[in-house]
This record gives C-alpha cells, structure tokens and sequence, in this order.
C-alpha cells in the first residue's frame, strides 16, 4: 500500500486534541509481572540506528493514563522485559512492538508499547474484528464503483466493478492480498444504513470496547487518514479478538485461494497466494497481516504456537534494510518463547474491562503527525455514537518535525545493540 510521501510529511503536522474516555478501572490494571529496564536505563525504539528514510513524524502528546493501561510497566517509550529475562530481545528496526502471549493475556515484553504509530494495513485487523461476525460468509454481494475507489497504486485483489463475489472471497482478498476495495466492500456491507462510513464509526465502537483507546480509525484499509493511529500494545488488543474467531483463524492461515471468474463481465478466475510469509518460514505459525505507506512505514502483526503456547508479535514503523517486517516478528517471537512461562511486564485488557467502572476520567488530549483537512468526511465517520473516541476536529502546524526526528535517530544510534551484525543481509521490501 502507498500513500502520502515525506515531503507532504515535512510540510505540516496536524495536531488533533481528543476526548479519550479512559476510565477509572485503569487504576485497578496498573499492576503487571516483575518488569526491568535494560541497563543504562530504557533503551529507545527502535534497538538499531533508524535508517535516514523515515519520515519526520513529530510523536503526539503523552496520554498518561492511556499509557498505564495493562500495568505501569508498559509505560515507557523504550524496553521493557520481566526479571526472568536471560537474554536481551533481537535487533529491530520497529520503533515500538509488543510480544504478549494469545490465550493467558500475559505481555512478555515491548519497546514503547504504549507510544502512538501509524498503522497502514494492520489496521485491517480491526475491520476484521469488528465486521467479520455480522456478516454471512455465503452471501452473495456486487462490488460496487464505491468498493474500488481506492488510491492508484495501492494493494488491491483484483475484483471487478459489478462482479459477485461470495462474502468469504472478499475475507480472503483482503487478510491474504490485502485488497483495500475489499476492506470498502466490507465495511460498507457490515456499516449498515450508513454504508462504509458506518463501518468505520462501528470499527472505532469496537476498538473502544477492546480497551484500545489509543487506536482511531479513519479508513477501513488502512490507507493513511489524518487523526488515523494505534499502538503496539491496542494491536495486540485487536489480534486476540481476532484470533478468537474461527473464520478469522482459517482466512489468515489460507496459503491460496480461488478468485471465481465472472463471465458476464469477461473476467476469468485467478489465484491469490498469502502475503504472510511467516507461514511459510516459521514452524507453528498461525497467520497476521503486512502493512506498508509511506507514513507507517512497515507495519507487522503475527502469531505462531510452539509447545501448546500460542504467542502474538506486533511492530509499528519498522524499516526494512536488513530484515522484513515478518522476519523482526520471527525473532521477537523466538524471544519470547525462550521466556518462562510465567514472564511477564503486564497483561492485555479484556474487552469491555475499561468500561465497567462508573467513574470515567478523561486523560490529556493525544494528536498524531497528519496533513489533510480535518473536517473531511472520512475523519467524520470515524467518530463514535455514545461509546466511539470523540473527536474534536482541530489543527496546530507543527514545526520543526525534522529536527525532532534528527535527535531521535542519535539517540537511536548511540545506543545501537551488539548483536545488530546477526542481522540477515538486505532484501527487496514486501509490497502493501
């Protein structure tokens, strides 16, 4: 996937105060496992110098009580890791991630869980968590003109305007090819009355439900959106409600699948093959998504099971020099199932844990680097009815966005990891 390019980026950042409601509970889930910084103090995401092709992206105002949410730990901007830890996590380029374990909630570790990324197609994730089970997989729907109203250039499967695809199909092209006119259909199928903006105000329903409150949604692909954000740690929110569906385990574990023809319309069928690499070059591997734009950069989530252990990777804004986003997730994954299985710097909320005190408090405003008018129609059906994040539109251009990320990228440097030559040799980036 591709979008806006660094130097739309230079020219503005649009800063957007939101009404977070993070409630009281936070309190009660403030504690976590054993947790230690590395020594020297947390060292900075990302572990590895930051490659000189990461666009500036001035980081949004800390939310404190956003950031404690699933222990106290996990609010920090570098590593944390349990006491049990014998070995420090891999190099990676991922200026934060999290490895968190799918059945028992338990996080193992993370650099900057809590710290405010782009998420580009991982979002996708949340589209499916939150519009997979409303929708009948055998129903037969229209692709309309709307569904393939995508940017030129960016991830599509191939459907045609005015074909008919079983609903499962669309499932398929978007979790294996990560079709954005596929994350259109589907959201404007599961968005009721209101269509696609209806799909995306129900993903941001969702999202707070989960307990990601630092997560907003303003398109259903991914596709890069002013006010659009999320964070390692309301990724792994995401995935496990995911992974806790059955359809959703089969889709992101399908290494091919048949695209019917559609002989009105002269198309013939053809095959798409899972962009996940990790299924094939990982034992146990269970499935995730890619995620590429300019903005995000290289995005990443995984899961793989080894010895009856289903653990979950998440990584935002990662470059790709020396190793791809499923390979970083690969090595971070072999970190934390070298962990005891008692490890732990905190835990993932369960949905709707954040919403059962009667006392809500409202954090800090947050903002995220953007560049469009905020009073477009795509950040206005991103809000949410009663329980969705609300949203009041406003923008602030930011200076000086360059030399914040110059004083990141020593910083990054001067704390570079030993083991950073173990990396693999440079490949062609993945596409998205």
């Amino acid at each position: 996937m591709r979008t806006w390019g660094p130097s739309v980026a230079l020219a503005a950042a649009l800063l957007l105060p939101l009404s977070t409601p993070v409630t009281s509970a936070v309190a009660a889930i403030r504690a976590g496992g054993p947790a230690r910084r590395l020594p020297g103090g947390a060292p900075p995401c990302p572990n590895v110098p930051a490659p000189v092709t990461r666009p500036p992206q001035p980081p949004p105002p800390p939310d404190r009580a956003a950031r404690s949410v699933g222990g106290a730990a996990l609010d920090t901007a570098g590593l944390v890791v349990p006491t049990a830890a014998t070995a420090t996590p891999p190099p990676v380029t991922a200026t934060s991630w999290l490895v968190a374990d799918l059945d028992t909630g338990a996080v193992l570790g993370g650099c900057g869980p809590h710290e405010y990324g782009v998420p580009a197609s991982v979002q996708k994730l949340l589209l499916a968590a939150t519009v997979l089970p409303r929708l009948d997989p055998d129903r037969e729907v229209t692709m309309t003109a709307g569904d393939l109203a995508i940017e030129p250039g960016s991830s599509a499967v191939g459907l045609a305007e005015g074909g008919r695809y079983r609903i499962e199909t669309i499932w398929l092209g978007l979790l294996l090819k990560s079709g954005n006119e596929a994350a259109n259909a589907l959201a404007r199928l599961g968005g009721g009355p209101d269509g696609l903006a209806g799909g995306v105000r129900a993903m941001n329903d969702e999202a707070h439900r989960l307990g990601a409150r630092q997560t907003h949604a303003v398109t259903p692909s991914g596709l890069d959106g002013p006010g659009q954000f999320t964070s390692a740690y309301d990724l792994a929110l995401i995935a496990r409600a995911c992974f806790r569906e059955p359809a959703f385990r089969r889709y992101t574990a399908t290494r091919t699948a048949q695209v019917p023809a559609q002989p009105a319309l002269h198309e013939k069928a053809f095959q798409i093959q899972n962009d996940n690499m990790l299924l094939d070059h990982y034992p146990g591997a269970l499935g995730g998504k890619t995620g590429f734009t300019d903005l995000a950069r290289h995005t990443y989530v995984g899961a793989a099971e080894r010895g009856g252990r289903r653990l979950v990777v998440t990584l935002l804004g990662a470059e790709i020099p020396i190793q791809r986003g499923w390979q970083q997730g690969a090595a971070l994954l072999d970190w934390g199932f070298g962990l005891p299985r008692d490890a732990s710097v905190g835990r993932l909320v369960e949905p709707g844990e954040l919403d059962r005190s009667p006392t809500p408090a409202t954090g800090p405003a947050s903002a995220l680097a953007g560049h469009a008018d905020l009073g477009g129609g795509a950040a206005r059906a991103g809000t949410g009815s009663g329980v969705g994040v609300p949203l009041t539109v406003g923008a602030v251009v930011v200076v000086g966005g360059a030399v914040l990320l110059a004083r990141r990228r020593r910083h990054a440097a001067a704390v570079a990891l030993s083991a950073a030559p173990g990396l693999r040799k440079p490949e062609i980036p993945e596409g998205d």
